[in-house]
Protein backbone atom coordinates (compact mmCIF):
# COMPACT_ATOMS: atom_id res chain seq x y z
CA UNK A 1 0.00 0.00 0.00
CA UNK A 2 2.81 2.20 0.90
CA UNK A 3 5.23 2.71 -2.39
CA UNK A 4 8.38 3.88 -2.04
CA UNK A 5 8.93 7.90 -2.81
CA UNK A 6 10.49 9.22 -6.14
CA UNK A 7 13.98 9.76 -6.55
CA UNK A 8 13.23 13.82 -7.12
CA UNK A 9 11.60 14.55 -3.72
CA UNK A 10 14.52 12.83 -1.18
CA UNK A 11 17.44 14.82 -0.47
CA UNK A 12 20.54 14.18 2.12
CA UNK A 13 18.52 16.20 5.02
CA UNK A 14 14.89 15.98 5.72
CA UNK A 15 15.18 18.40 8.29
CA UNK A 16 18.07 21.06 9.30
CA UNK A 17 17.43 22.99 11.86
CA UNK A 18 20.60 25.68 13.14
CA UNK A 19 20.25 28.04 16.36
CA UNK A 20 16.40 28.05 16.07
CA UNK A 21 14.59 29.88 18.87
CA UNK A 22 11.49 30.44 19.34
CA UNK A 23 9.69 33.45 21.81
CA UNK A 24 6.46 33.94 23.24
CA UNK A 25 6.85 37.12 24.61
CA UNK A 26 9.36 36.92 27.72
CA UNK A 27 8.69 33.23 27.67
CA UNK A 28 11.93 31.73 26.05
CA UNK A 29 10.01 28.14 24.27
CA UNK A 30 13.41 27.22 21.79
CA UNK A 31 16.51 27.69 22.64
CA UNK A 32 19.61 27.25 20.05
CA UNK A 33 18.04 23.45 18.48
CA UNK A 34 20.53 22.76 15.91
CA UNK A 35 19.87 19.36 14.34
CA UNK A 36 19.64 17.57 11.37
CA UNK A 37 17.40 14.27 10.58
CA UNK A 38 18.06 12.54 7.60
CA UNK A 39 15.34 11.45 4.86
CA UNK A 40 13.84 8.06 5.88
CA UNK A 41 14.55 8.39 10.00
CA UNK A 42 11.73 7.78 12.43
CA UNK A 43 13.09 10.12 15.67
CA UNK A 44 10.96 10.55 18.78
CA UNK A 45 11.00 13.71 20.40
CA UNK A 46 10.55 13.17 24.41
CA UNK A 47 10.29 15.55 27.50
CA UNK A 48 7.89 16.71 29.94
CA UNK A 49 5.52 19.29 29.67
CA UNK A 50 6.33 22.32 28.66
CA UNK A 51 9.63 21.02 27.62
CA UNK A 52 9.25 22.60 23.67
CA UNK A 53 8.14 19.53 22.19
CA UNK A 54 4.98 20.85 20.61
CA UNK A 55 6.44 24.52 19.73
CA UNK A 56 9.37 22.68 18.02
CA UNK A 57 7.09 20.41 15.83
CA UNK A 58 4.62 23.73 14.62
CA UNK A 59 7.74 25.43 14.10
CA UNK A 60 9.05 22.74 11.59
CA UNK A 61 5.33 22.44 10.29
CA UNK A 62 5.32 26.06 8.99
CA UNK A 63 2.66 26.73 11.64
CA UNK A 64 4.80 28.67 13.56
CA UNK A 65 7.43 31.01 12.87
CA UNK A 66 10.95 30.85 14.75
CA UNK A 67 12.04 34.08 16.83
CA UNK A 68 15.67 33.43 15.44
CA UNK A 69 17.91 30.87 13.35
CA UNK A 70 17.10 29.22 10.23
CA UNK A 71 14.88 25.83 9.25
CA UNK A 72 15.06 24.16 6.01
CA UNK A 73 12.97 20.81 4.68
CA UNK A 74 13.94 18.94 2.15
CA UNK A 75 16.72 21.26 1.68
CA UNK A 76 14.32 24.17 1.21
CA UNK A 77 14.52 27.05 3.92
CA UNK A 78 11.28 27.49 5.07
CA UNK A 79 10.82 31.20 5.04
CA UNK A 80 9.53 32.16 1.37
CA UNK A 81 9.03 28.66 0.58
CA UNK A 82 5.31 28.26 2.06
CA UNK A 83 3.48 27.19 -0.46
CA UNK A 84 5.96 24.79 -1.84
CA UNK A 85 6.41 22.87 1.93
CA UNK A 86 2.75 22.26 1.88
CA UNK A 87 2.82 19.46 -0.42
CA UNK A 88 6.05 18.23 1.61
CA UNK A 89 4.49 18.45 4.97
CA UNK A 90 1.97 15.66 7.00
CA UNK A 91 0.71 17.03 10.11
CA UNK A 92 -1.00 15.43 12.68
CA UNK A 93 -1.81 18.15 15.70
CA UNK A 94 -4.03 18.70 18.55
CA UNK A 95 -6.73 19.28 16.23
CA UNK A 96 -7.79 16.95 13.80
CA UNK A 97 -8.32 20.01 11.05
CA UNK A 98 -11.77 17.79 9.77
CA UNK A 99 -14.96 18.84 9.11
CA UNK A 100 -17.22 17.02 11.39
CA UNK A 101 -20.50 17.22 9.50
CA UNK A 102 -18.88 15.10 6.85
CA UNK A 103 -17.90 11.52 6.64
CA UNK A 104 -14.11 10.48 6.78
CA UNK A 105 -14.44 9.81 2.83
CA UNK A 106 -15.27 13.07 2.43
CA UNK A 107 -13.17 14.65 4.35
CA UNK A 108 -10.40 13.13 2.89
CA UNK A 109 -11.31 13.47 -0.60
CA UNK A 110 -11.91 17.16 0.19
CA UNK A 111 -8.10 17.19 1.25
CA UNK A 112 -7.18 14.73 -1.81
CA UNK A 113 -8.42 16.91 -4.73
CA UNK A 114 -6.98 20.20 -2.91
CA UNK A 115 -3.44 18.41 -3.36
CA UNK A 116 -4.15 17.05 -6.78
CA UNK A 117 -3.50 13.25 -5.26
CA UNK A 118 -3.98 10.46 -8.13
CA UNK A 119 -6.59 7.66 -8.07
CA UNK A 120 -7.92 9.35 -5.02
CA UNK A 121 -11.14 6.85 -4.44
CA UNK A 122 -9.05 3.87 -4.54
CA UNK A 123 -6.20 5.36 -2.24
CA UNK A 124 -8.83 6.92 0.05
CA UNK A 125 -10.57 3.88 0.55
CA UNK A 126 -7.45 1.39 1.00
CA UNK A 127 -6.42 4.40 3.41
CA UNK A 128 -9.18 4.23 5.65
CA UNK A 129 -9.10 0.14 5.67
CA UNK A 130 -5.58 0.08 6.52
CA UNK A 131 -6.30 2.27 9.62
CA UNK A 132 -9.63 0.35 10.72
CA UNK A 133 -11.76 3.24 9.52
CA UNK A 134 -13.73 1.41 6.44
CA UNK A 135 -16.65 0.29 8.03
CA UNK A 136 -17.66 3.90 9.64
CA UNK A 137 -16.27 5.32 6.67
CA UNK A 138 -19.82 6.80 4.97
CA UNK A 139 -21.05 8.00 8.87
CA UNK A 140 -20.96 11.41 9.90
CA UNK A 141 -17.10 12.29 12.09
CA UNK A 142 -18.75 13.66 14.70
CA UNK A 143 -20.20 10.54 15.29
CA UNK A 144 -17.32 8.30 15.73
CA UNK A 145 -15.28 8.08 19.21
CA UNK A 146 -12.04 10.47 19.30
CA UNK A 147 -9.88 7.86 18.91
CA UNK A 148 -11.51 7.22 15.36
CA UNK A 149 -11.34 10.48 14.44
CA UNK A 150 -7.60 10.30 14.72
CA UNK A 151 -7.18 7.83 12.99
CA UNK A 152 -8.76 10.01 10.19
CA UNK A 153 -6.48 12.21 10.72
CA UNK A 154 -3.68 10.42 10.46
CA UNK A 155 -5.17 9.09 7.11
CA UNK A 156 -5.06 12.82 6.47
CA UNK A 157 -1.94 13.49 6.78
CA UNK A 158 -0.66 10.73 4.69
CA UNK A 159 -2.84 10.93 2.13
CA UNK A 160 -0.71 13.48 0.24
CA UNK A 161 2.02 10.88 0.52
CA UNK A 162 4.32 14.04 1.62
CA UNK A 163 7.89 12.88 2.43
CA UNK A 164 7.93 14.58 5.59
CA UNK A 165 5.54 13.50 8.69
CA UNK A 166 5.34 15.76 11.85
CA UNK A 167 3.16 13.91 14.19
CA UNK A 168 2.43 15.72 17.40
CA UNK A 169 1.43 12.74 20.25
CA UNK A 170 -0.23 10.78 17.71
CA UNK A 171 -1.32 8.00 19.77
CA UNK A 172 -3.31 10.28 21.55
CA UNK A 173 -7.26 8.77 22.16
CA UNK A 174 -5.65 5.58 20.26
CA UNK A 175 -6.70 2.38 21.89
CA UNK A 176 -4.68 -0.52 22.43
CA UNK A 177 -5.76 -1.87 18.50
CA UNK A 178 -5.37 1.89 17.02
CA UNK A 179 -1.86 1.90 18.55
CA UNK A 180 -0.95 -1.24 16.75
CA UNK A 181 -1.94 -0.15 13.82
CA UNK A 182 -0.23 2.91 13.81
CA UNK A 183 3.12 1.76 14.86
CA UNK A 184 2.89 -0.83 12.18
CA UNK A 185 2.15 1.92 9.28
CA UNK A 186 5.12 4.41 10.68
CA UNK A 187 7.73 1.19 10.57
CA UNK A 188 6.15 0.84 6.72
CA UNK A 189 6.30 4.71 6.08
CA UNK A 190 9.74 4.28 7.27
CA UNK A 191 10.93 1.61 5.08
CA UNK A 192 9.33 3.42 2.19
CA UNK A 193 11.49 6.40 2.54
CA UNK A 194 9.28 8.29 4.57
CA UNK A 195 10.90 10.79 7.15
CA UNK A 196 8.65 10.93 10.60
CA UNK A 197 9.45 13.30 13.56
CA UNK A 198 6.77 12.34 16.66
CA UNK A 199 6.26 13.30 20.00
CA UNK A 200 5.21 11.42 22.74
CA UNK A 201 5.43 10.80 26.54
CA UNK A 202 5.84 7.13 26.15
CA UNK A 203 9.14 5.79 27.00
CA UNK A 204 8.15 2.29 26.10
CA UNK A 205 6.53 3.43 23.03
CA UNK A 206 9.79 5.35 21.89
CA UNK A 207 11.37 2.27 22.83
CA UNK A 208 9.09 0.15 20.91
CA UNK A 209 9.68 2.11 17.87
CA UNK A 210 13.54 2.12 17.48
CA UNK A 211 14.96 4.89 15.79
CA UNK A 212 16.73 7.82 17.31
CA UNK A 213 15.33 9.43 20.29
CA UNK A 214 15.38 13.66 21.25
CA UNK A 215 15.15 14.40 24.47
CA UNK A 216 13.81 18.23 24.82
CA UNK A 217 14.24 20.29 28.10
CA UNK A 218 13.26 23.62 29.05
CA UNK A 219 13.34 24.17 25.47
CA UNK A 220 17.17 22.82 24.65
CA UNK A 221 18.09 19.78 23.44
CA UNK A 222 19.51 18.11 25.99
CA UNK A 223 19.96 14.47 24.68
CA UNK A 224 20.46 12.21 21.56
CA UNK A 225 20.92 8.74 21.94
CA UNK A 226 20.77 6.51 18.72
CA UNK A 227 18.41 3.82 17.29
CA UNK A 228 20.97 0.85 19.07
CA UNK A 229 20.45 2.01 22.82
CA UNK A 230 18.92 -0.38 25.28
CA UNK A 231 15.35 0.27 26.72
CA UNK A 232 16.89 0.91 30.09
CA UNK A 233 19.55 3.24 28.31
CA UNK A 234 16.37 5.19 27.27
CA UNK A 235 15.08 5.37 30.81
CA UNK A 236 18.08 6.21 32.49
CA UNK A 237 18.84 9.08 29.92
CA UNK A 238 14.98 10.25 30.51
CA UNK A 239 15.30 10.13 34.17
CA UNK A 240 19.27 11.86 34.70
CA UNK A 241 18.23 14.50 31.97
CA UNK A 242 14.96 15.53 33.64
CA UNK A 243 15.90 14.45 36.78
CA UNK A 244 12.03 11.92 37.11
CA UNK A 245 12.22 8.42 38.46
CA UNK A 246 9.72 6.75 36.79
Amino acid sequence: MIGPLPQSQQSEWAIETHDLCKSFGHVSALQDITLRVPCGALVTVLGPNAAGKTTLLRVLATLTRPSTGRVLLQGLEVQGHDAALCNLIGWVGEQTLLYGHLSPQENLRFYGRMYGVDDLDTWIHALLNRLGVGERQEDPLHTLSRGMQQRVAIARAILHRPPLLLLDEPYSSLDRHGAAILSSLLGQLRDAGHTVLMTTHDLARASELGGEVLILLDGRLVQRLDPQRTADDLRAAYDRCTGERR
